[in-house]
């Protein structure tokens, strides 16, 4: 399921796309709920190895920021899957993330793997 956020302010920019892979492990599903601060892009479950996807635009003056609840197994962790400061320069217009029992995992442009990692939000 794909979901696209359009606004003006962003018009400048190609849209950008975030896509979500849920690694967590066989047999467990990934419940993922993306937010902005004026967007709520509402609830999905992933079954293992499914994805969902969303695009929107960039803001001018980098601040875009779209973060996500997951819970598995009836844990929620918090993770900021888009903040532009910190991914603008390094997914352009397509991020692509692994969710596992750590944290998340970018897709690494230059060597094309799962390999630019972090934890969740405290």
């Amino acid at each position: 399921m794909t979901y696209s956020i359009s606004s003006t302010s962003g018009a400048l920019f190609a849209k950008t796309h975030v896509l979500i892979y849920n690694d967590i492990g066989t047999g467990t599903q990934l419940a993922v709920h993306c937010k902005s601060k004026d967007d709520d892009l509402g609830l999905h479950v992933l079954a293992y190895r499914q994805s969902y996807e969303f695009s929107f635009h960039r803001d001018f003056f980098l601040k875009t920021l779209f973060f996500c609840n997951m819970q598995w197994n009836g844990t929620v962790y918090r993770f900021d899957i888009y903040n532009q400061k910190r991914d603008d320069y390094r997914c352009g217009d397509r991020c692509e993330w692994n969710v596992h029992g750590d944290g998340a995992c970018m897709l690494n442009p230059q060597t094309s793997k799962f390999d630019i990692c972090y934890g969740w939000n405290t």
